[in-house]
């Protein structure tokens, strides 16, 4: 958290919070006693344009996640799009992202990456992992603890059990690790050790 953000977090109108409950920790931490509402996956569509409306109207807004950066696999593109196209001005305040540091650490390259954000569930998702097989740059997949080793098993499956990759889980947290090593040894060590929190699974690319 930065001052700046710190200061207009306490300067605005109204939060937009991805979940009050989880925010109201952070707030709470900074004294920053602003008032705040929930703004998630599941009502972000049918509220978008009161909220924009109500930006029109001279109210000063602030959008937060649970953790990492709004619109980058959370919400807040909706939104962003929509007061770009009635001419409102937005500003992004650099902050904790987790796709980043898990590049960094896994020590695979990263001159040029791609970023996958969550795979298909359900629908796609072979397909989706078959069209990554040749793709030469790093490919960076958010993941959640229970279908990590699914993922990995279907990537090692459709990749090579050699090709390299990273797990990250928890960056930033108390608990904050990162694995290293073949998608082989990665899915035997977590079929033996379920992980918790909240993951980034780096991946080299196809050998050029």
């Amino acid at each position: 958290m930065t001052f700046r953000a710190i200061e207009v977090l306490k300067s605005v109108d109204l939060i937009l919070a991805e979940d009050t409950r989880t925010s109201g920790v952070l707030l709470k931490h900074y004294e920053i006693a602003t008032p705040t509402r929930s703004y998630h996956m599941f009502n972000e569509h049918k509220t978008l344009e009161s909220w924009v409306k109500q930006i029109n109207q001279g109210m000063h807004l602030a959008l937060i996640s649970d953790a990492g950066t709004p619109g980058i696999s959370d919400p807040g593109f909706l939104l962003s799009r929509e007061c770009i196209k009635n001419g409102i001005e937005i500003e992004c305040l650099p902050g904790a992202t987790a796709l980043i540091p898990a590049l960094v650490n896994s020590g695979l390259p990263s001159d040029h990456f791609c970023f996958e954000g969550f795979l298909p569930v359900k629908k796609g998702r072979q397909t989706r992992i078959r069209e990554l097989a040749e793709e030469k740059r790093t490919m960076i997949f958010y993941e959640s603890p229970h279908r990590i080793l699914k993922t990995l098993l279907q990537l090692r499956d459709e990749f090579g059990e050699e090709r390299q990759a990273s797990v990250s889980r928890e960056i930033s947290k108390l608990h904050e690790e990162t694995r290293r090593g073949s998608l082989k040894d990665l899915a035997e060590h977590f079929e033996e050790n379920a992980p918790k929190g909240e993951i980034v699974l780096v991946v080299a690319g196809a050998e050029k």
